[in-house]
């Protein structure tokens, strides 16, 4: 299905369809052309190891046949980034909902293609309820890889998120550009520690100082932490043995191309008794 169209140039009274819902759209919508190219989504789970069960799934997204991220991030220009970041708000959701997907979904944004935080997410928020998709449940991923040279700006986008009740997530945390300094502008309700990081934790004792730095820092400010990455059940066992509960990657299940994959069942063994469940 082709993703969502903006008309070009529109005027302040101008107005986008969603599914059938009118609302209004920003000044920023009108610059660029049509997308040109189609995308689909693969998601995986992020696992709760110590409930045993599904925390969120994440939409990751693929070319319509299911090909790989790459095939279609390549095709996305300056004059088309507003229109592909407003797409995948779009589709992630209703995707999710035609799915039927119970718990919380993960939506990774480009904040560079966002104009006016308080603008440019009332297609979201009007997805969400066409949809039936509680807010609530719906978090908002910013890489920290993705170059944004305003730190402050990041964090007004955030802040916006946040207040029209989404979650915010840093992802990749400790491979880009933001790192501290974003954390100083800007509490984020999670932090995914970047899976270079995660890989091979339980041999490095670098990796082990790095990642406990990290997790002290994520529970002086209140920030639920993830560890992406993970495939194999020593980095599984390495963060639980630090508090860490919520964890994605291979060992629980690899991304399903539309459709919600299941957690493998060794993924959980063993399960220490002394872990608190995430909240």
């Amino acid at each position: 299905m082709r993703p969502p169209m903006i008309p070009l140039q529109p005027q302040p009274s101008d107005f986008i369809q969603l599914d059938g819902a009118p609302h209004t759209a920003c000044g920023g919508c009108g610059t660029g052309d049509p997308l040109g190219f189609q995308f689909d989504f693969a998601y995986q789970p992020i696992v709760d190891v110590a409930r045993r069960s599904i925390y969120a799934h994440e939409a990751l997204v693929r070319g319509p046949a299911g090909e790989g991220a790459p095939s279609v991030l390549s095709q996305v220009t300056e004059r088309n980034r507003y229109r592909f970041d407003q797409a995948c708000r779009v589709k992630a959701i209703k995707t999710a909902a035609q799915l039927g997907l119970a718990e919380r979904i993960s939506i990774n944004f480009l904040p560079n293609a966002v104009y006016k935080p308080e603008v440019c997410i009332r297609t979201t928020l009007e997805a969400a309820r066409v949809h039936g998709f509680p807010t609530e449940r719906i978090i908002f991923e910013v890489t920290e890889g993705e170059r944004v040279e305003d730190g402050p700006w990041l964090a007004s986008i955030l802040r916006e998120y946040q207040r029209c009740g989404f979650l915010t997530a840093i992802d990749d945390f400790g491979a880009g550009y933001a790192g501290l300094n974003l954390l100083a502008d800007f509490t984020p309700d999670i932090v995914k520690l970047d899976m270079a990081l995660v890989r091979g934790v339980d041999t490095c004792r670098s990796r082990q100082a790095i990642a406990r730095g990290v997790l002290r820092i994520c529970q002086e400010l209140g920030i639920q932490p993830i560890a992406e990455g993970v495939e194999r059940a020593a980095e599984r066992d390495f963060f639980l043995g630090e508090g860490v509960t919520l964890m994605q990657g291979y060992l629980f299940a690899r991304p399903a191309f539309r459709a919600l994959a299941p957690a493998a069942g060794l993924a959980w063994e063993p399960r220490p008794v002394d872990v608190v469940p995430a909240a």
